[in-house]
Parts: structure tokens; sequence; C-alpha cells
């Protein structure tokens, strides 16, 4: 078994690296991820919710600034980058590159995560779709 670290190392590489099978084998069955939609999403959502992130981003670079851990815990502020290619939260392809910037706070039990909770910056990522105009 891999340590949390080496599995959150292999998972971050899989994004990278367009493979999301294997950025997905991180999450346990029974992960529960917070803060995407209005009640946790179980692992079939989970994947949902990354698949749909891909159709629109093609295969969106993760680059981790820091990762802190406690314990079975990691807390990791990300910067996702990629260009708008698909259908996003009813906005059509763009051709935008974009930048989301947001904190996830993952659990592990073993080398998976069982909980996860995160906020990312969606209405910055709607304003640079130009879904939403920017604040005055």
């Amino acid at each position: 078994m891999a340590t949390p670290q080496e599995a959150l190392d292999a998972a971050q590489a899989s994004w990278n690296a367009g493979d999301l099978d294997g950025y997905l084998r991180l999450y346990d069955d029974r992960i529960r991820l917070h803060g995407y939609a209005p009640e946790p999403m179980d692992k079939v959502a989970v994947r949902g919710f990354y698949e749909a992130i891909f159709a629109a981003f093609g295969s969106p670079p993760l680059e981790f600034h820091e990762v802190l851990w406690q314990g079975d815990t990691a807390t990791i502020r990300f910067t996702m980058g990629g260009t708008h290619v698909g259908e996003f939260m009813g906005v059509p392809p763009t051709g935008t590159e974009i930048e989301l910037n947001g904190i996830t706070i993952l659990r592990f039990d073993g080398d998976r995560v069982i909980e996860r909770w995160s906020q990312a910056d969606m209405l910055g990522l709607l304003i640079q779709l130009g879904a939403v105009p920017a604040p005055a």
C-alpha cells in the first residue's frame, strides 16, 4: 500500500497526464465530496463531475502550491488551468484560457480519500468565461 502522500502525488501525475481513471483511484468507494453540489457527491457523481471538467477544459493542468499534512488529512491550495473547449455549466465553448483557484481538504483512510471538502472560485471562472459580468 502506498502512503497518502504517494497516492496524492500519483493522482496529480495521472490528472496532468490526462488519465482520469488513474486520478480517480485516489478516491475510495466511500468518498463523500463536499462543496461542488448541494449534497455531498458519491463516487459515481465524482466521476461524472470530473468527466464534465475534462470535457469542458481538455486535459486541464493541475498545480499544487502548498500541501499541508496533519495526520490523515491534507490541505491543498491549487490552481487548475485549461482552455474552455466544451460546454460548462451551460456556457458554450469560448476558447478562453482559464485559471481556477481553490483550496481542498482530503481525509485519507490508508492511501484512499474517503472525504473531501473543496472551495473553488467558481464565480471567477464564470467571469473568465463571460457568463457573468465582472464586478464594477
